[in-house]
């Protein structure tokens, strides 16, 4: 009886938290190019958010986007100079970084967390403005 609780409550545990990663994931909007490029143009309280390299940041970006490299071990520790409660909007070169960004982000309390599909690569394609 013993072995059957404690099994119990470990798959409970097990459950809980995994949920709660499906519920990060599911709270992250994922924006396409020309949702996201209405989004920042109409709503100039948001802060947009470059999570790539310095390098590939200085080659081009998003204009007034802030640069923070996900990669960084100090990348917490900057988003934390962020305003948890406005909404942030992501990007990186094609996705996979910015995933991760938005799913850090959300564990440090971020409420609104919008990402760009496809990353700069997409909103280029789109032929979209960017800055160098």
């Amino acid at each position: 009886m013993k072995k059957i609780s404690i099994l119990l409550l470990l798959c409970g545990a097990i459950f809980f938290v995994a949920c709660k990663e499906k519920t990060i994931a599911q709270e992250v909007r994922v924006l396409t190019p020309q949702e996201f490029k209405d989004s920042i143009e109409n709503h100039p309280e948001i802060q947009l958010l470059d999570v790539r390299t310095p390098e590939e940041f200085a080659e081009g970006h998003l204009v007034d986007a802030e640069n923070i490299n996900v990669m960084e071990s100090e990348f917490l520790t900057k988003v934390e100079k962020l305003d948890p409660e406005k909404p942030v909007y992501l990007y990186c070169r094609s996705g996979r970084r910015s995933a991760k960004a938005s799913a850090l982000l959300k564990e440090a309390g971020f409420k609104e967390i919008y990402d760009l599909q496809g990353g700069f690569l997409e909103w280029e394609s789109n032929g979209y403005k960017a800055e160098n």
